[in-house]
């Protein structure tokens, strides 16, 4: 107990100087950026220097030990468990896109907020303490060891690896692409060079140190998401209200922001860009109506316009390549433009709805269309939050610590950490839409702020902003404004007219948001082959040093798998994400709290479970997705692809009991397992 507490107070010395220096450093750059540095430098400082800074603690933390390499020693204290599991939890898609989706969805992007705090509350009354009195290493050895039967335990091991993998390397894309994202616009690197680069810090922690380096790297890179996001939004809330407290300024800026909604709600010229996008949506629709025979036409004129260009001795090259792009952009089948012009005409219809309101629940144009948006939001909560607590690399993490108890204690500093910047999200989404309400909607269209240009310019072919003037008044209109929902938070204090080296801090903490998260997942998903399946079915004769050597291997494989999926930029970081909870929800919170709170459950019900969520999860999701070639016109009572967990965990629960109920009952070794891990 005394080592315990002195262990303790030696790391809060470490972390307390580590802290003091980061503060320090940002002072320098502060003065740095006064006494003119240019912008450039600056987000390559902040790249390099915390890009070193966690590799340094890689190298320092680096360890063969099987104990440190999995589970850091049993040793973490609860603090410092909890400070490492938030920042595992707050990913790019926290991060990120969690304050894009509230400005873009107004009240209905709570629900990420609401699954994923109540996901932790699940962990900590469900499913963390009993792991931690079981003891081992992963999530397959307790589902093998409280699953034993007459198909031998590796089956239900090896379908809990197979899905292990497949949620963890879905989850670890999206947040490589959130590395990308970062590295390529603070410093005008390659978005692919960006990935790799990334990459290399991931692996010098989780390589060399496995879970004993990832966890210390993770509280320094907690305490940097803590700055990152906190300082810029008391800076934001200081400017608007005089208050510097984010909750406050939020409730004082609320009414406000409703009162401006609802003016330019009613504004002429505002209604006036709806009906153009209404006219432009009615436009596609009429295409795809009078397919194929309109798709022929398109394809004619497009050539036709091309010609006429080209003929013309006054045409200037930039209304060649024009037409010339316009006909290369043109579908290229009647397949292609079905796809495309329905999206098309989605993306207009959308535009053409009066701004979302951030404090109306479930807004729609009648009553069935607000159910519709209510039912989805309660699904994708209810997918969240149970999918939150079958996560693999979070429960790995209480693992870690030294007792139960401690298990406990763990999770409530968690949830602490993690409170500390949910809190925070709403403000910085309505202070930033009341500034962007205020500032430049009515603004002139000559004179337009930096960071539209800056940000426009980032990625031209789909650009994160555009603002164009649609009725050519020379004003500009809310409708006229289009903004991706992933630069709010980076480009919040540009937008907020911050320093610049505030805009580095940003991309530091969105840096350390997705390493963090990234590096859990890679450990994660090598640990699941190199323990799980090499160790345990294929060569359990193996010595620790071959079983860490083939999981650090293992581990560079996946994250080189990794980063060239990520390099395809596969979707937007929240529906990625999103689909990583669903996977998890459907195919393992069954198995996992009926091991824990029904004897009865054997190990050809857990199978069940696992097959029947998974396979019912993907099917709705291959179904319904339009990238994967489903339709939404085929979903199940209008519930949206993200949440298919509404559907595969009640088809895991229930193939779970009948298949157990219908073969015979576990064995008394089995019992007293559960009995021994229920026990206080």
């Amino acid at each position: 107990m005394e080592s315990n507490r002195a262990f303790f107070w030696r790391l809060a010395r470490y972390y307390g100087f580590y802290t003091l220096g980061f503060i320090a450093f940002l002072c320098v750059l502060a003065i740095l950026e006064h006494e003119g540095m240019p912008r450039t430098w600056i987000g390559y400082l902040f790249l390099f220097v915390t890009i070193g800074l966690y590799a340094a603690i890689g190298v320092v933390c680096r360890t063969s030990d099987v104990p440190e390499y999995y589970v850091a020693g049993r040793r973490v204290p609860p603090l410092f468990n909890g400070m490492a599991t938030a920042a595992d939890w707050i990913s790019a898609a926290t991060f990120i896109s969690l304050a894009g989706g509230l400005y873009l969805q107004g009240f209905d992007g709570l629900a990420y907020i609401l699954g994923w705090t109540g996901g932790y509350c699940l962990v900590a009354l469900l499913i963390a303490p009993y792991l931690r009195k079981f003891g081992q290493y992963t999530i397959a050895d307790f589902l093998s060891a409280r699953y034993p039967g007459r198909l031998g335990r590796n089956l239900i091991r090896i379908l809990a690896v197979a899905a292990t993998i497949l949620i963890s390397f879905t989850y670890v894309v999206a947040q490589i692409y959130g590395v990308g994202l970062i590295t390529s616009r603070f410093t005008g690197i390659d978005f692919s060079i960006g990935i790799f680069l990334g990459l290399a810090s991931i692996l010098v922690c989780s390589f060399l140190g496995g879970m004993r380096a990832i966890t210390w790297t993770q509280v320094a890179q907690y305490i940097i998401i803590l700055l990152a996001y906190l300082l810029p939004v008391i800076w934001l809330s200081a400017k608007h209200t005089t208050v510097p407290v984010p909750p406050v300024a939020y409730g004082a800026v609320l009414p406000k922001l409703n009162a401006v909604e609802q003016k330019l709600r009613d504004d002429p010229k505002e209604q006036e860009i709806r009906n153009i996008f209404q006219a432009r949506a009615d436009d596609y629709d009429r295409r795809l109506k009078n397919l194929p025979q309109s798709w022929e036409e398109g394809r004619l004129e497009a050539r036709h316009h091309i010609d006429e260009v080209k003929r013309n001795p006054q045409a200037t090259l930039a209304e060649i390549k024009a037409a010339s792009r316009a006909l290369s952009s043109y579908p290229k089948s009647v397949e292609d433009a079905q796809r495309r012009w329905g999206d098309a005409r989605a993306a207009n219809l959308l535009r053409a709805l009066p701004p979302v309101s951030q404090t109306e629940p479930f807004p729609g144009r009648d009553a069935a269309s607000s159910d519709i948006k209510r039912n989805n939001f309660l699904a994708l909560v209810f997918c969240l939050m149970l999918g939150t607590a079958a996560l693999p690399h979070i429960l790995m993490r209480y693992y870690t610590t030294p007792t139960v108890a401690a298990a406990r204690k763990s999770v409530f500093w968690t949830l602490f950490f993690i409170m500390l910047i949910y809190l925070t999200v709403p403000a910085l989404t309505v202070l930033v839409k009341y500034d962007i309400y205020t500032s430049l909607v009515g603004s002139s269209y000559n004179h337009l702020p930096d960071w539209v240009y800056y940000w426009a310019n980032i990625d031209k072919v789909n650009p994160l902003v555009a603002v164009t003037d649609l009725n050519r008044d020379g004003l500009v209109q809310l409708g006229e404004i289009s903004l991706d929902g992933d630069i709010i938070v980076l480009a919040m204090p540009e937008i907020a007219g911050l320093p610049y080296f505030i805009s580095g801090l940003v991309a530091a903490g969105g840096l350390a948001a997705a390493l963090s998260t990234a590096d859990g997942l890679l450990l994660t998903i090598s640990n699941a082959l190199s323990h799980d399946i090499y160790y345990k079915v294929v060569d359990p004769q193996a010595s620790t040093q071959k079983r860490v050597t083939i999981s650090k291997l293992l581990l560079l494989v996946v994250a080189l798998l990794a980063a060239y999926a990520a390099s395809l930029k596969p979707g937007d970081i929240l529906s990625m994400v999103g689909a990583a909870f669903s996977l998890a929800a459907s195919t393992l919170f069954p198995a996992l709290v009926a091991g824990v709170f029904w004897k009865r459950a054997n190990q050809s019900g857990a199978v069940a479970a696992i097959v029947c969520g998974f396979t019912v999860c993907v099917y709705y999701m291959l179904h319904t997705m339009p990238t994967f070639g489903g339709s939404a016109a085929d979903q199940w009572f209008h519930i949206a692809p993200i949440s298919a967990g509404v559907f595969g965990v009640p088809a895991g629960f229930v193939a779970l009991v009948l298949a157990s109920l219908l073969t015979a009952p576990p064995d008394e070794a089995t019992m007293a397992l559960v009995d021994h891990i229920r026990a206080p």
